[in-house]
C-alpha cells in the first residue's frame, strides 16, 4: 500500500476524518461558493447544522448542468489567480465542464493516483506508459501526476501513432500501461497484425478506465497482454482518475479514496439511498478539495458499494465497477438494457473482435436496435471471407438468441469484415442514436 495507515484505517478512523473533512468543505463553500451559498439558504441549511456524517442527506445536490450554468468559474472557492491548473470535458453545448485545482489539490490528486498504481501492482522502480490522452480530459496528466508521486519512469506518449506506441513499448520494456480499454485493444490488435504476440513484451499489470468496460474485456486484456487488467475510476468534476481503483490482490470492487471522499448510492427516480450491494447512483461529496469543493455531486453512473474488508488489506469502502450511466440506458419498445450488458454477452462469442457498435434506429414508428459485430480475421479468412457463409450466419442466430434470453431485447445483426468498424484512440463510441435526421453519439 502506498499510505497503509490510510488505506487500512478503522471504521471508526476514517468516520472522524471524513466528518472533519465535511464540515470544512461544508463552511469552505458556504462562505466561497455563491451557488451553494444560495442553494443552502433557500433550504434554510447553515455549516452548523451539519453535526455528523448522516446530516449530508440535508445537503443539496449538485448536477453536472450545474456546473454549466456556472461556466467557467462559478463553482470556484478560490480566484483564479491562485489556480494551479484548470481542466476541462467535453459538454453537450460544445463548451467543456471546466473544473479548477490549487497546489494542494494537485498534490493530492497525485497521492491517490501513486496509491492506484501501487495497488494495481506497480512500484517506483517501474518504466509506466501512459496512453491516455493529454490535454484538457484528466485521464493522461491525471496519471502522470501519481506516476510522477510515486517516482516511476513515465513515458507521456499520450493516444494515437498506435505502431509508434508499439515500437516504444518493445524498446524500452514498461512494466505498467495505462489507457483505455478500447484503445490498448487496438494496441494489442496492430501488433498481431504485424506478426508479434503481445504476449512477449514486459507488460505485467494495466491500470484501465474512461470508459465502461466489462470483466469479458478484463479478461481479453489479460490473456492477450499477459498482465493484470484493473479499473480506475474517477471523474473530472469531483478530481478525475483515482477517485477509486481496483487492487490486483483481489479485483473485486474500486476502493474509493474514503480520505477525500464521501460516496453514496441513491436510487435516481426517488433520490433515497439503498442498501450496500443494490445498484443506484453513485453520490460524491469531496472533503478536501480547495479550489473546486463538491457538495453530492450526482455522478450519474450505476454501480454498488461495500464495507466490507478486502482480502488485500484495504478497508476502504469498495465500489463495484459501473455498470452503466442513468443516460446511457437504451429504451426499447419498453425494455431497459445498459450497453455494458449487450458487451457482456456478446464477447462470449467465439470468433468475434472486441469491437462493436449499437445503432439506435426507426423502423417504421419502431425504435429497433442494429448490432454491428466484426469478425476475427481468422474466422473470415477460414470462411473465405464470405459474410453470408453458414457458420456467419449461425453465429448471428446465436448472438440474437442470446440476448433474447439473457437482456430480453430483439436486435438486428450486421457482420462485418475485420476492422471494418472505427477504432478509437480514445473513448470508444459503443452507442451512435440514429434515429433523428443527424445522429448523435451517445
Amino acid at each position: 500500500m502506498y499510505n497503509p495507515d490510510i488505506e487500512s484505517a478503522s471504521i471508526s478512523e476514517k468516520r472522524e476524518l471524513q466528518l472533519i473533512g465535511l464540515k470544512k468543505t461544508v463552511e469552505n463553500v458556504y462562505e466561497n461558493v455563491g451557488f451553494y451559498k444560495q442553494k443552502f439558504d433557500e433550504l434554510q441549511i447553515k455549516p452548523k447544522d451539519i453535526r455528523s456524517l448522516e446530516d449530508i442527506k440535508k445537503l443539496p445536490f449538485t448536477k453536472k448542468k450545474d456546473f454549466r450554468d456556472q461556466y467557467p468559474y462559478g463553482l470556484f472557492a478560490i480566484p483564479v489567480d491562485d489556480v494551479a491548473r484548470i481542466h476541462g470535458s467535453s459538454g453537450t453545448s460544445g463548451k467543456p465542464t471546466i473544473v479548477g485545482y490549487s497546489e494542494r489539490d494537485l498534490k493530492n490528486w497525485g497521492i491517490l493516483v501513486a496509491r492506484a498504481i501501487v495497488a494495481a501492482g506497480g512500484r517506483k522502480s517501474d518504466v509506466f506508459h501512459n496512453a491516455y490522452g493529454y490535454g484538457l480530459f484528466t485521464g493522461g496528466l491525471g496519471l502522470h501526476q501519481g506516476a510522477d508521486e510515486l517516482g516511476v519512469a513515465t513515458i507521456p506518449i499520450s493516444g494515437g501513432n498506435t505502431e509508434r506506441q508499439i515500437t516504444v513499448i518493445n524498446d524500452l520494456k514498461p512494466r505498467g500501461i495505462c489507457g483505455t480499454p478500447s484503445y490498448v485493444l487496438s494496441i494489442i490488435e496492430k501488433m498481431e497484425e504485424l506478426g508479434m504476440d503481445p504476449r512477449d513484451t514486459n507488460l505485467d499489470y494495466g491500470i484501465f478506465g474512461a470508459e465502461a468496460w466489462s470483466e469479458e474485456i478484463r479478461l481479453k486484456l489479460e490473456n492477450k497482454l499477459g498482465i493484470k487488467a484493473v479499473d480506475i475510476y474517477g471523474l473530472s468534476e469531483i478530481m478525475g482518475p483515482g477517485v477509486a481503483s481496483e487492487c490486483h490482490e483481489a479485483q473485486d470492487g474500486l476502493h474509493i479514496a474514503d480520505d477525500h471522499f464521501f460516496v453514496e448510492v441513491i436510487n435516481p427516480d426517488t433520490l433515497e439511498p439503498v442498501a450496500d450491494g443494490e445498484l443506484g447512483e453513485l453520490v460524491f461529496t469531496s472533503l478536501q478539495k480547495e479550489a473546486l469543493p463538491v457538495i453530492r455531486y450526482r455522478t450519474g453512473d450505476i454501480a454498488s458499494i461495500t464495507h466490507e474488508k478486502c482480502k488485500c488489506g484495504r478497508t476502504t469502502t469498495r465500489m463495484s465497477r459501473v455498470k452503466g450511466r442513468t443516460d446511457d440506458m437504451i429504451i426499447v419498445r419498453g425494455v431497459n438494457v445498459f450497453p455494458s450488458e449487450i458487451e457482456r454477452e456478446l464477447l462470449q462469442i467465439e470468433g468475434l473482435s472486441p469491437v462493436y457498435q449499437i445503432q439506435l434506429i426507426r423502423k417504421g414508428v419502431m425504435d429497433a436496435i442494429e448490432l454491428h459485430i466484426e469478425i476475427e480475421i481468422s474466422l473470415y479468412e477460414q470462411v473465405g471471407c464470405d459474410l453470408l457463409h453458414e457458420s456467419i450466419m449461425n453465429m448471428k442466430r446465436k448472438i440474437q438468441h442470446k440476448l433474447k434470453n439473457s437482456c430480453l431485447i430483439s436486435v438486428d445483426v450486421v457482420c462485418n469484415a475485420p476492422k471494418a468498424l472505427p477504432r478509437s484512440e480514445g473513448k470508444a463510441t459503443r452507442v451512435v442514436d440514429k434515429r433523428n435526421s443527424s445522429p448523435v453519439s451517445v
